[in-house]
């Protein structure tokens, strides 16, 4: 279907289940999970390896000219020994044969030796014979052994006689690193009987190359001549290579689901609602820049902004008050501020940029404004924390100078806050254009190439865009929600950037065929995306001369293709002639909730097309369900890690740490720890020299730093206790 019919991998994930059924299972997926959205792993992996198979046959066939080529230029020239032909074909032979690359390039090796060996060139030769080279790798790779040593004692754990399998996740890359800056010293190796075993193995291997005159023991030390200096180093590098493919494998998975958690996440819709919800974001800012807030609609365009007053946890008195008197009558009056532009705003939820400990006194000086409720509802405003490290890719982007202009740095970063939490999937997409912000993403590691990362990037998102939608009614009235668009099946960047020029100049879009008829969508392109495109029809589109059945059918995921089948279940399930009225489908859904597709194939003799069928069912009920995870806020360690800029490697219980101490009383001390984690030291905690101390003021002043060691975590509070060590 990929390769013959040009249909790309959403398109046949979608609309052709039937045919691939079994392929659509994602092995580590749970079971229960079947209405979310799916990454079609097996189907990337099978299209990946298409890829390869055509570069590999294509390899083949080049090289199969240019023997042929030299081939008869050797002829010509009468540089042919008797036995040239007869080692030609078998080159040849080999190379038909040849089903990897690796044995492509024994083949290839061998080739490049044809002439007749002259002295000492018997071992090279049986190192590039295609047929040891294979012999030897499937005897070699499973009992290879990989032994690392610490060239300097006690700085590396030493793992010896290590076979390749058992080499986990990003293991190689440590090690390899390692190796590079001479801290270790990695060897390959075979057991000493695997290797005996090979040698014995080889030596009945008919040496055609050698003459009858050439006692045994002169074979095996050709075999050991060819095992030690070529086929063993080679192999090494080829292990090495393995290893290296494996590891990179594995983080270019882990890159795919670090950014799956990001786009697979449906906004935090109000109760009943669709649309996104009305949106204030927070940034806090350390006086220049300042604190700012902006207010965006449900559409993400920005309606106002507010900088306020910064407040720190470096401002604290650290007693009672816990500021001094000029920065609380300025937090008064940013209060008041902030309680008008809530109540001139009426936003549904704030989201405040998780960056520092200063970022938790923002939210408390929110959640402690007196009457800080959404008018008329008095229900008090939804406070909730974000990552800004995509917003903060977004501010120093050029696509936000363009989409915001003579907007600060800090304006544009809270947009894009509040722009996740209102639309992941967009968000992400405006920092995968021509820019590329998105390989800046702190999660994609530095192990892999740009083009490796964008790869796995370009999976996710065209897999999530496509099972979520488009809407290009509501994008041609709000730019940035565009940015999807080159994800969507059979497009891409350049044919994106088209249709989105021809959308905007159009000003509406009535019905899905225009995209072909007025917008130039070839018919390849067509059928690869108009399913994943929505149209709803407003306004003017609303009042048009398309029937009302075709304007529900474009609105929901059901391809044109199928759209016979869909009118045909209506008038079957509705049973009249009002079946067609599309406000009477969606306010009667209960007919098709109680439809059995099972029967109603079999009665229409169309069981080659259940899925498809159970697909239109699902879809007349409400198009473009939307199956992405329920939105989650940051769990207790993500909100504690980020916030304090640590991680669970330099912060956890029992961690020696440098605290600085804030305030000190008789039973109890006040510290901070490195970016401004608060924290407790109880006097019955601390000892000096193993002495109890009765009164910790008198041996600890403001601004001493003492050497502790975590007791106990508070990640939700957001503080620690500490004990001496």
């Amino acid at each position: 279907m990929h390769h013959v019919q040009k249909l790309d991998i959403p398109f046949i994930a979608m609309y052709r289940k039937e045919d691939c059924l079994s392929l659509l299972k994602d092995p580590e997926q749970p079971e229960e999970e079947k209405s979310t959205l799916k990454w079609h792993k097996v189907l990337w992996a099978i299209q990946e390896l298409h890829k390869k198979w055509l570069l590999f046959q294509n390899q083949k066939r080049a090289l199969q000219f240019h023997y042929n080529k030299r081939f008869e230029e050797e002829s010509r020239r009468g540089l042919l020994h008797d036995e040239t032909p007869q080692l030609f074909e078998s080159i040849m032979k080999s190379l038909r044969d040849a089903e990897s690359e690796r044995e492509v390039e024994d083949v290839n090796s061998k080739f490049n030796l044809h002439f007749p060996a002259g002295e000492g060139q018997d071992a090279i030769d049986i190192s590039s014979d295609p047929g040891v080279r294979k012999y030897v790798r499937s005897n070699y790779f499973d009992f290879v052994e990989v032994s690392v040593t610490s060239t300097k004692p006690g700085l590396y754990m030493d793992c010896q006689k290590k076979q390749l399998n058992r080499f986990e996740d990003a293991q190689w890359f440590l090690v390899q690193k390692a190796e590079e800056e001479n801290l270790v010293q990695v060897t390959i190796k075979l057991p000493e009987d695997r290797l005996n075993r090979l040698i014995r193995d080889l030596s009945n291997y008919n040496l055609s190359k050698l003459s009858a005159q050439l006692w045994n023991e002169q074979r095996k030390l050709i075999l050991q001549d060819a095992l030690s200096n070529f086929l063993l180093p080679s192999m090494e590098k080829e292990a090495r290579s393995l290893l290296v493919s494996r590891a990179k494998n594995w983080l270019l998975m882990q890159c795919g689901k670090a950014l799956w958690n990001r786009v697979s996440m449906a906004p935090p819709y109000k109760r009943n609602q669709t649309a996104p919800p009305r949106v204030m974001a927070c940034c806090w800012g350390p006086g220049d820049p300042a604190t700012t807030l902006v207010m965006l609609d449900s559409c993400g365009e920005l309606l106002d902004v507010l900088c306020i007053g910064t407040i720190s946890w470096e401002n604290l008195t650290w007693t009672v008050p816990f500021f001094d008197k000029p920065t609380r009558l300025r937090m008064e009056n940013d209060d008041k501020r902030i309680l008008q532009f809530v109540n001139d705003h009426e936003p549904d939820l704030a989201i405040i940029g998780a960056t520092n400990m200063s970022c938790d006194m923002l939210k408390l000086q929110l959640l402690g404004i007196e009457s800080l409720q959404v008018p008329e509802k008095m229900i008090p405003l939804r406070v909730v924390y974000g990552d800004e490290t995509l917003a903060c890719l977004y501010e120093s982007s050029q696509i936000s100078a363009d989409q915001l202009p003579g907007q600060s740095g800090m304006v544009r970063r809270a947009v894009a806050l509040g722009r996740y939490l209102q639309n992941p999937l967009a968000m992400v997409a405006t920092l995968c254009g021509p820019g590329r912000e998105i390989l800046s993403w702190k999660p994609l590691t530095s192990f892999l190439t740009p083009d490796e990362k964008y790869a796995m990037i370009e999976q996710v998102m065209v897999d999530v865009t496509n099972q979520v939608g488009l809407d290009i009614t509501l994008a041609t009235s709000h730019e940035w929600l565009f940015a999807p668009l080159q994800f969507i099946s059979g497009l891409g960047p350049r044919k994106a950037a088209s249709l989105q020029r021809s959308l905007v100049r159009s000003g509406e879009i009535i019905a899905r065929r225009e995209l072909a008829t007025l917008h130039g969508l070839g018919r390849r392109v067509y059928l690869n995306a108009v399913g994943f495109l929505r149209i709803q029809q407003h306004g003017l589109a609303a009042n048009s001369t398309s029937s009302q059945f075709n304007a529900l059918l474009d609105d929901t995921s059901i391809h044109p293709e199928s759209y016979l089948l869909a009118q045909e279940m209506a008038k079957d399930v509705y049973d009249d002639k009002d079946a067609m009225e599309m406000q009477r489908i969606r306010d009667q859904p209960s007919y098709l909730e109680k439809l059995d597709v099972e029967a109603y194939a079999k009665s229409k003799k169309l069981e080659n097309k259940m899925q498809t069928l159970c697909g239109i069912r699902r879809e007349l009920i409400q198009g473009f369900q939307d199956e992405r995870k329920t939105y989650e806020e940051l769990d207790e360690d993500d909100m504690f890690y980020t916030m304090t800029g640590e991680t669970c490697t330099t912060l956890s219980q029992g961690s020696i740490v440098q605290a600085i101490v804030r305030r000190a009383l008789p039973k109890t001390t006040i510290c901070t720890v490195g970016a401004g984690l608060i924290c407790t030291l109880q006097r019955e905690d601390f000892t000096v020299n193993g002495r109890e101390i009765s009164d910790l003021s008198q041996v600890l002043k403001v601004g001493d730093i003492i050497t502790c060691k975590i007791k106990r975590l508070r990640k939700k509070r957001l503080n620690a206790e500490l004990c001496s060590l």
